[in-house]
């Protein structure tokens, strides 16, 4: 029952924890339990097989101490009974390490946790109301480490985190029932797990800056997502260890990936992405390290060994960031308009003026460009002193993408530089372009577009099939936007037959196989499932990838660049922690590619 066993492992773990963080001794502390119905008996059996001291352990119910002297006990009010002379709560609590409320709200007074040891733990569970609210008990003790039942303050105590992933492993390997070892397992997983460093999306759903291990953090959130990846496996081993599981698993990776995919739309092709980019890390400029959220992108991408963060920015500025969110590794911190990247700035000039002397710039003008955080890191890729970057957090998309263009040449034949963005929905993973290059482009442009979003798709090893849309289908409409569509679908049939491609289209047909089929039977994309759109010009397609963002939660991957020599990307203005991740996993992937190419 998860009121009963659900609590104790939870308890159980957050009490590790707690004892952990102020050096107590499990075995050692001294234990009081307020209540005595099924919960609290299955929280303390539990907490003694961990290596909690029955003679260290005091029980009270709604008559006091529970004795061994006391008449008519029941066997499980007998097991907890003590030898000692006392009587109330309050004689209890003197010298007490731990309070465990399982009874009924606001019998804990201040004077009662005043009397209580050093570093004093105090779960008070009791719902609505716990035993004493936490505002009152962290004003009594500022020694406290405090756990309620409430999601409104830290350390929540809540079911939630704990038999929704226990029966999970449970019945994965069809277990016959659910044994101690199975509950310790959960037990020990959970309090390892509020150890690991947090994920930047549990901190947004928590608006906390950075959640780290400690007194307000010792038990993990109910919404972090990687308690159905890393509890499930623990309960499974213990089954499977213990003698309980009829169906062993036999491979550990494939299971953890199978627990992955229940996380949402999209989960699969973004791990995919990481496990690629951290098969050879490169290293990546962050050009505006300064703010806050760009920088937890980059200490998400060097804890998970995405790649090698070089920040750029006030190094003032970084290194008090850095403190506030944990950020303690040392990297590269440069600030163009420095001193110290006087040489840098410099070279950089005198190289970009050469090349720029005869377009009306001079040396000067070269040498003010380079103290511009954008020409400064673009520079660094040009001159293999980053292998990527990634820029767009605070400025507008035309400010961003100038000097990028300025800079870096486009790649082997191309004449056009696109954008995409990879949408992750529920239905899966689909291509929309160009999404902020190209404001009207040309049949000639909308056909380069398709082969590079094309190329992009097999990157991300997603075989396209593509269709190019309008508001009218297959030659209805002889307007301009009409005609262009249908000459550039003309050229890739004529002249990439290998590119399954087809249009022009309204959306719902080419999203819907059956309409298409019966309306269209002609069409390339008959029993095909579209992946790629291409859209008449940028206004369709940077709307219709902000609306589906915004409205279907579908997670956005771009604006991907197409058609850049060098492994330079964008970011929009404004975008999250997990989106930046992800264009630096891509922009690292970039990297290798371009390096195998070279």
């Amino acid at each position: 029952h998860d009121d009963q066993h659900g609590t104790a492992i939870i308890s159980a773990a957050a009490l590790k924890n707690a004892c952990e963080i102020t050096g107590k001794d499990l075995q050692k502390v001294k234990i009081v339990v307020s209540g005595a119905g099924a919960a609290a008996v299955s929280c303390t059996r539990l907490y003694i097989a961990l290596g909690a001291s029955p003679e260290n352990i005091i029980m009270l119910d709604s008559k006091g101490v529970i004795r061994n002297d006391r008449e008519n006990l029941t066997p499980e009010k007998a097991e907890f009974a003590t030898a000692r002379k006392i009587d109330t709560l309050e004689e209890a609590m003197k010298n007490a390490d731990v309070f465990i409320g399982l009874s009924k709200g606001n019998i804990l007074t201040p004077d009662m946790v005043l009397s209580m040891a050093k570093d004093p733990i105090v779960f008070a569970m009791a719902n609505p109301d716990p035993e004493i609210s936490y505002d009152l008990a962290v004003a009594t003790r500022d020694d406290i480490i405090m756990a309620t039942g409430r999601s409104d303050h830290p350390n929540q105590v809540n079911n939630v985190l704990g038999f929704p992933f226990i029966f999970r492993g449970a019945l994965d390997v069809r277990a016959t029932k659910i044994n101690e070892e199975m509950k310790l397992a959960a037990v020990n997983a959970l309090a390892d797990l509020a150890k690991s460093p947090v994920t930047e999306k549990v901190n947004i759903v928590y608006q906390e800056a950075h959640l780290e291990f400690g007194r307000d953090y010792i038990i993990p959130k109910p919404f972090d997502p990687r308690l159905i990846y890393e509890i499930p496996p623990a309960i499974a081993k213990a089954a499977m260890e213990s003698g309980v599981a009829t169906e062993p698993i036999k491979d550990w990776d494939a299971y953890k990936e199978q627990l992955m995919e229940r996380l949402g739309a999209g989960s699969k092709i973004v791990r995919l992405l990481h496990n690629r980019a951290k098969s050879k890390p490169k290293s990546i400029v962050f050009a505006e390290a300064d703010h806050l959220d760009v920088l937890k992108a980059a200490q998400i991408v060097h804890d998970e060994k995405i790649g090698y963060p070089i920040l750029l920015g006030d190094k003032q500025i970084i290194k008090e960031l850095k403190k506030e969110i944990g950020f303690d590794d040392k990297v590269i911190i440069l600030d163009p308009k420095k001193e110290s990247e006087r040489e840098h700035r410099e070279r950089f000039a005198l190289k970009y003026w050469k090349n720029h002397q005869r377009k009306g710039v001079k040396l000067i003008d070269a040498q003010k460009l380079m103290r511009e955080r954008n020409y400064f890191a673009a520079m660094m890729v040009n001159e293999g002193e980053a292998d990527a970057m990634i820029t767009g957090y605070t400025r507008n998309y035309v400010t961003v993408i100038k000097p990028i263009l300025d800079l870096i040449d486009r790649a082997k034949g191309v004449t056009r530089v696109a954008a995409a963005n990879l949408m992750l929905t529920k239905k899966g993973p689909i291509f929309l372009a160009d999404t902020t290059m190209n404001i009207n482009p040309s049949a000639e442009d909308l056909a380069k577009i398709a082969q590079l979003t094309a190329s992009l798709s097999k990157f991300f090893n997603i075989e396209p099939t593509m269709a190019m849309l309008s508001y009218a289908n297959f030659g209805v409409s002889k307007d301009e936007d009409s005609i262009k569509i249908n000459k550039a679908i003309a050229y890739l049939h004529e002249s990439h037959p290998e590119l399954v491609v087809d249009g022009e289209l309204q959306a719902d047909f080419a999203l819907n196989p059956e309409m298409l089929k019966k309306e269209f039977p002609f069409s390339k994309l008959v029993d095909k499932k579209v992946n790629v759109l291409i859209f008449p010009n940028l206004e369709s397609a940077n709307i219709t990838y902000k609306m589906m963002k915004e409205l279907y939660d579908a997670v956005s991957i771009g604006p991907i660049l197409m058609g850049l020599d060098k492994p330079v990307h964008t970011i929009q203005l404004g975008a999250s922690v997990d989106e930046m991740v992800n264009m630096a996993a891509i922009a690292v992937i970039d990297a290798q590619e371009k390096q195998k190419i070279n």
